[in-house]
């Protein structure tokens, strides 16, 4: 199969029609095999209905519902479990991703030099205010963070080669990072092509101003699991012995004024930060070994991804 189009689904009851005919469209334009993974993530309305009866229509269809609402990044992920095509795409379901622009990301995808191309939202049709800047600025941290350069991280239209989201896990709300996941696998030839972006046809955005504050928690995380899942004490070790030399050395200094200007140790303010800071560094050197022992006990802890085996 060429490809499989995986599209997370919240009470889109009124966009799914147009959207899998949009698709048909194209796909029967340029003779694709294809795939459409719908996930209903707990939709209240009536957009399992819906896709139900577009299965009966469409052979090409498949899909999964939720028991209640999870968040983009589960669906994600069990929609990339299903998927068999050779490419696969994400797509949101309010017709603001054009379908239009897959053959031109296969096209990039199939010269060889990326294993998974990102759309770049040049134009834009959200609120400059509440979407538009807020998401500038979470693009420069994202990518002065995870040395990742693309202009619009989050876009929901996206291309990967098979090999890609077969190797990730999406959880919590790392939607937002798929390329910093894919990264951290080995994938590390990102690309980025312009896409156009569409006006809202129906219904409202589903995402809320806390989206900012939980994408910052989340980057947090997963640049601490990709760098030192697997070696906490390199972090917790490294920072509990400098914190703890810094206490050491001024206590030393302190002992050594005693005994040349004899001078009261306990009554001075270095002394407290001193033992702050030895107690501070012990804390972190005990807090990378219990990193260490709970990463020893972990089932996959020697899992390891294998591109191929002669």
């Amino acid at each position: 199969m060429k490809l499989s189009i995986v599209i997370p689904a919240y009470n889109e009851a009124e966009s799914l029609p147009e959207l899998l005919q949009w698709i048909e469209t194209v796909m029967q334009q340029h003779g694709y095999s294809y795939e459409v993974i719908f996930i209903d993530d707990g939709s209240r309305d009536n957009s399992w209905e819906v896709i139900e009866s577009l299965s009966q229509k469409n052979a090409q269809v498949r899909a999964i519902k939720f028991q209640r609402n999870y968040g983009k990044s589960p669906a994600l992920n069990e929609g990339f479990k299903l998927a068999q095509g050779e490419y696969v795409v994400t797509m949101d379901a309010d017709l603001q991703d054009s379908p239009e622009e897959i053959p031109e990301l296969i096209q990039v995808l199939e010269e060889g030099k990326f294993d998974l191309v990102s759309g770049w939202k040049k134009v834009r049709h959200d609120n400059k205010l509440t979407k538009n800047l807020p998401s500038k600025l979470y693009n420069s941290v994202t990518g002065k963070m995870s040395g990742i350069k693309l202009h619009d991280m989050n876009c929901g239209l996206k291309i990967y080669k098979k090999q890609v989201i077969k190797s990730i896990e999406v959880f919590g709300e790392m939607h937002r990072y798929i390329p910093v996941l894919a990264k951290a696998a080995g994938f590390d030839r990102i690309g980025e092509k312009p896409v156009q972006h569409q006006k809202r046809k129906y219904g409202t955005s589903k995402f809320g101003m806390e989206r900012f504050v939980n994408g910052f928690l989340d980057l947090s995380t997963i640049i601490f699991i990709t760098r030192y899942g697997r070696k906490p004490m390199h972090l917790f070790g490294l920072w509990g012995s400098i914190i703890f030399l810094i206490g050491f050395l001024i206590t030393a200094y302190l002992i050594v004024s005693k005994f040349i200007w004899d001078t009261s140790i306990t009554s001075r303010v270095p002394f407290y930060l001193a033992l702050t800071a030895m107690v501070l560094g012990t804390q972190f050197f005990l807090a990378g070994f219990i990193g260490e022992l709970i990463n020893r006990r972990s089932p996959d802890r020697n899992h390891y991804l294998i591109e191929e085996t002669i």
